[in-house]
């Protein structure tokens, strides 16, 4: 993989960070180069479970996961079990709806699943040192002793720096409110990258620029629980092994005694500090990614863009990429495929007509990533047909109307609304008036004009077009 470069680090990794344009901030950049170059490194990136999925704005993280891997560090996924309860604030104008348990379990499983598209993980019989490693924090949030922690971490955090944090002093700033359960979160995120290096040897954190207060500050609780040479970790459960998937299972708020941290758990800190110069924790971060347009990566006029199939279907997440902005083809194809960089030097160097081509390639790598290669091409020839072609690809979504509903006909707006391809009469009305919808991709010129039986094929189909890039069929029932 090796390729010339005029890189000023000596890591494979933080050479194709740079040249791809994930770093933003690190708490030692000559120090963490030279830890990477001296051999594997552990890393982790923390995802609370808010949602059965996470969606394209996290997609940064987990390509840095996938290129971890492919350098030969092992890279490991915090799934936040526990921290999902308490909601981060960081970003937020306000808090986090609270979501159940069952839901945290639900949701947690889901991404696992998801995470295994993007990542190589071990088998049940046979694990590898590069394979990665999913974890849990519920396995030791959820037994914290909340006087006992208080006592032996609370004085470590300083009330005044916390206000000093972005998440903090743009609720307060605002006026906004700021719940101490919120408050809260960082030190947990601290607490986490502690618990990581001495149950998993991780040295280095990795997340987006909004974490960097909390970064640092799990960097400086372990000083000063090193130089107090005092760390006592909350057990894992009863027969529970670290490296288990098993125990990625949700547990509710622990009623039972405590029990005192297991000898492996005290003295993996202690032991992982004093490595000399290998004891030290790192912190990197990605810069805040928008569109050209200055929106927020993930998010679009129809909602969040998924990378859960069940979300999003991979035609639609295919459409995503191949309709950004010209401008953002090169940074994308940097940051979101695998291309070696003098193609994408090429691709976007093109012009006019012709970086749609480059658009194309686009959505088909980063479909590939996330839904595989047969759903990429599938969703490529759907695209092919549907626009270059003037037919009706397999993976346009359909709406199914009664027949006894649609008698006779329906007015065109009133038919547009119907299928949910615009949100309402108004907006089908307008988008008429505008020349933007066709049936079967010849233009609507009257917004009452009534959409009949002769509209629809043999197979009781008809198209329903908004401009160039959203279709629906609608099929008679």
């Amino acid at each position: 993989m090796a390729t010339k470069s005029n890189s000023k680090y000596n890591s494979e990794f933080l050479k194709i960070m740079e040249e791809r344009g994930f770093i933003h901030q690190c708490t030692d950049f000559a120090g963490l180069d030279k830890r990477l170059s001296e051999g594997a490194v552990s890393a982790y990136i923390g995802f609370d479970m808010t949602a059965p999925s996470l969606h394209v704005g996290s997609l940064v993280q987990i390509m840095i996961l996938r290129w971890l891997q492919k350098t030969g560090h092992k890279p490991i996924i915090l799934l936040g079990g526990g921290t999902t309860r308490v909601g981060d604030p960081s970003g937020k104008d306000e808090a986090r709806k609270m979501i159940s348990d069952a839901e945290i379990g639900k949701n947690l499983e889901s991404i696992r699943a998801l995470m295994g598209q993007f990542l190589r993980f071990g088998s049940e019989k046979a694990t590898n040192a590069g394979d990665a490693l999913l974890v849990n924090n519920a396995e030791w949030l959820d037994r914290l002793n909340y006087i006992e922690f208080l006592r032996n971490y609370g004085r470590f955090f300083s009330v005044n720096r916390m206000l000093t944090q972005d998440s903090v002093k743009m609720r307060l700033e605002r006026e906004q409110n700021l719940s101490f359960l919120e408050f809260n979160y960082m030190v947990l995120q601290a607490y986490d990258f502690v618990e990581l290096a001495g149950r998993y040897d991780c040295h280095l954190q990795i997340g987006g620029s909004d974490q960097w207060g909390n970064i640092i500050m799990g960097i400086d609780l372990a000083k000063h629980i090193s130089n107090e040479k005092r760390f006592k970790p909350m057990p894992l459960p009863a027969g529970a092994s670290g490296a288990s998937l098993k125990v990625l299972e949700v547990q509710p708020m622990i009623k039972s005694p405590r029990t005192e941290a297991s000898d492996y758990s005290q003295k993996a800190f202690m032991e992982f500090m004093n490595k000399g110069e290998n004891k030290e924790l790192f912190g990197l971060t990605t810069p805040l990614l928008t569109t050209n347009s200055g929106a927020k990566m993930g998010k679009t006029a129809d909602g969040a863009v998924w990378l859960h199939k069940d979300m999003l279907s991979a035609y639609d997440y295919w459409q995503y990429w191949r309709n950004v902005d010209d401008a953002d083809v090169g940074r994308f194809l940097r940051l979101f495929t695998e291309l070696p960089l003098a193609e994408i030097a090429k691709l976007e160097a093109l012009q006019g007509a012709e970086i749609n081509e480059a658009k194309k390639i686009l959505a088909n790598e980063a479909t590939k990533l996330c839904h595989g290669d047969k759903a990429a091409k599938q969703a490529a020839e759907t695209a092919q047909t549907t626009f270059e072609q003037g037919g009706v690809g397999k993976d346009i979504p359909v709406f199914e109307l009664d027949t006894d509903d649609f008698g006779k006909g329906i007015a065109a707006y009133e038919l547009f609304r119907k299928s949910g391809l615009v949100e309402s009469g108004g907006e089908a009305k307008r988008l008429i008036r505008g020349g933007g919808a066709r049936v079967n991709d010849v233009k609507v010129e009257d917004e009452n004009e009534l959409i009949t039986h002769s509209h629809f094929a043999n197979d009781k189909t008809a198209k329903l077009s908004s401009g160039k890039k959203k279709h629906i069929l609608v099929k008679l029932v």
